[in-house]
């Protein structure tokens, strides 16, 4: 609901800057008067580059902060899924990244830090 809004907003701020600069008489437009560029050229591109830090690359950044913090906070015995889809109990987590993830009685293989995807909820949190 929230980036609705803010793409809304954009929008109009967009529409707004086009129909400014490409309006006749005006300073800097095209067969307007004013022969030289006008700091009303650049209006659009900048709404533009606004546009997309707000709806692509701080939802990104955040999400990368978010993701790093799991990873540094997993811990041995917590339950995790890994981006391959199997899902296990962490066993070890040896300095070199590498993860022993026990994924069946006695079955257990190793990975990489980075390839888990998330944590999975314990029985106590899922009861609250």
């Amino acid at each position: 609901m929230e980036v609705t809004k803010k793409l809304k907003l954009f929008s109009i701020l967009l529409t707004t800057a086009l129909f400014l600069t490409a309006c006749p008489g005006m300073p800097g437009a095209p067969g307007g008067e004013g022969g030289g560029s006008s700091p009303l050229t650049f209006l659009p591109f900048v709404l533009i580059f606004v546009l997309f830090y707000f709806l692509i690359l701080r939802p990104q950044q955040k999400q990368t902060k978010k993701r790093k913090e799991m990873l540094g906070t997993l811990k041995r015995g917590d339950d995790v899924v890994t981006s391959g889809g199997i899902y296990g109990k962490i066993l070890n987590i040896s300095e070199d990244e590498i993860i022993t993830l026990e994924i069946s009685k006695g079955v257990s293989i190793r990975i990489s830090r980075s390839a888990v995807s998330g944590i999975q909820p314990t029985q106590k949190e899922v009861e609250k």
